[in-house]
């Protein structure tokens, strides 16, 4: 099934002029922003909408995707305790990932300083600035965060298009089928054949993606201007670097270590990672990316679940955001911290980075949640941040889509639900599924053992 339809869109691929490829599209998209940008700000600024209103296109359709996703992913498994191995595999390995992102982020403005020398006094900081974001940024506890997943009806999950209050429906709904016996195949069916429909038309909104690109690249480059960069250029370069160290050495040691490509994985989900850079969220590059993983052999009924869980609980690159923004208004402030007060505010951000939201500015609004709670620095610093906050969301969106990407593919890997030929023969190959040629349309149901029903999924070919 995935040879026919890989083949089938590599063919199509070489048969198109290079200006008809999405990636390349984007890239132009990019390119064509920063100039607009730059050149002519006022002009660049006020694009602001095409890059939203492609954000607000696609938000629209992730939580039916996910909730089909999972549904249809999750009747397919025989044995329902795999779920609950999933579960706790992939809450481990983001704990894991996100302990090394904090770190990540400490050990890079340690060793680089780029607020050491600035002596900022605290008085002269303007309070407004960190008062504008205070009520996005109220700190919730544990229990607060756990209630918060249980939506206030069925469908307020899907109105408020939140990925886990979604993702706890799609789960009870997903057992609920696999144990209704012939009452539940029709459901299954019909869920099975709207995720088709769905991922037609997300093809259809992502030749708009191009156009998304450049009206958020020229907002970003008008409103801010690149000069904007030259201030605090040596905290942005920190930032990218940590980043990176990240993804090279992190990611890439995962990824070896479980006998697949970190390079050939990241060149797969090119069109997914240029859209997440054109417009500073990772929400964009969500179904595609679960129409890509399940290219790559993995299953569906777990890849399904470890993608959508990692937009809430793996945001690696804002963990290293988290740590390096601390430090560096300590150092910029000239204000010291013991380890002891390091280790406390470390723990504090591993307990509390859980649950934001992957859109533009998640950040910077969980740094000013994490201050107003931590009492040895000052929540006005991150006035010192907020001129340059755009600029490294990019970063904080691609790391973070990149690490749950190689998660699920481990994961899956664990799991023993991932075609290990078909990935090494996907990710050789270097070209990607176009989403709107969902191999996957059919189901047909299979009686268990237990006279329960159970759907499976046939290719279109």
């Amino acid at each position: 099934m995935h040879k026919e339809a890989q083949g089938g869109h590599a063919n199509t691929e070489a048969g198109k002029p290079f200006y008809r490829i999405l990636y390349v599209q984007v890239l132009i998209g990019l390119a064509l922003g920063v100039l607009t940008g730059h050149f002519w700000p006022e002009f660049g600024a006020a694009l602001k909408p095409f890059g939203d209103g492609f954000v607000k296109l696609v938000k629209m359709m992730i939580a039916p995707i996910v909730f089909c996703t999972i549904v249809s992913g999750i009747t397919s498994i025989s044995d329902s305790r795999e779920v609950g191995r999933t579960l706790v595999k992939s809450m481990a390995l983001f704990y894991l990932l996100t302990v090394l992102a904090l770190l990540a982020g400490l050990v890079a403005v340690w060793l680089i300083q780029p607020g050491v020398g600035m002596h900022v006094s605290v008085s002269t900081l303007d309070p407004s600035v960190a008062a504008k974001f205070t009520k996005q940024a109220s700190a919730t506890g544990f229990t607060d965060f756990m209630l918060h997943i249980i939506p206030h009806s069925f469908f307020g999950a899907f109105a408020d298009g939140e990925v886990l209050p979604v993702l706890l429906i799609s789960i009870l709904i997903a057992f609920g089928l696999s144990r209704a016996g012939d009452g539940g195949v029709v459901v299954t069916k019909a869920v099975a054949s709207f995720s088709h429909v769905l991922f037609v038309s997300f093809g259809f909104i992502m030749k708009l993606a191009p156009l998304g690109a450049f009206g958020a690249m020229a907002f970003t480059v008008g409103r801010y201007g690149i000069r904007s960069i030259g201030s605090l250029g040596l905290l942005i370069l920190t930032f990218y670097i940590a980043c990176s160290v990240f993804v090279v050495v992190v990611l890439g040691t995962l990824a070896r270590l479980n006998g697949f490509s970190l390079w050939k994985t990241i060149r797969y989900f090119k069109e997914e990672l240029l859209i997440v850079l054109g417009t500073s969220s990772s929400e964009p590059a969500l179904p595609g990316a679960l129409r890509k993983l399940e290219q790559l052999g993995c299953r569906k009924g777990v890849s399904g679940l470890v993608l959508p869980m990692g937009y809430s609980f793996n945001l690696d690159g804002s963990a290293i955001y988290l740590t390096l923004a601390s430090i560096f208004i300590a150092q910029a402030c000239d204000i010291h911290l013991s380890w002891g007060q390091i280790a406390a505010m470390l723990g504090l951000m591993l307990l509390t980075s859980k649950g934001a939201a992957g859109v533009t500015g998640s950040g910077f609004v969980a740094l000013v949640a994490r201050l107003s709670v931590m009492p040895d620095l000052p929540v006005t610093g991150v006035a010192l941040l907020v001129g340059i906050d755009r600029f490294m969301s990019e970063a904080r969106a691609l790391t973070s889509m990149v690490s749950n990407c190689v998660a699920s593919i481990t994961i899956s890997l664990w799991e023993n639900a991932c075609d290990r030929e078909v990935l090494a023969r996907e990710l050789g190959q270097g070209s990607t599924p176009a989403v709107a040629t969902a191999p996957t349309i059919a189901v047909a149901p299979v009686m268990r053992e237990d006279k329960s029903w159970i759907s499976t999924t046939q290719s279109a070919a």
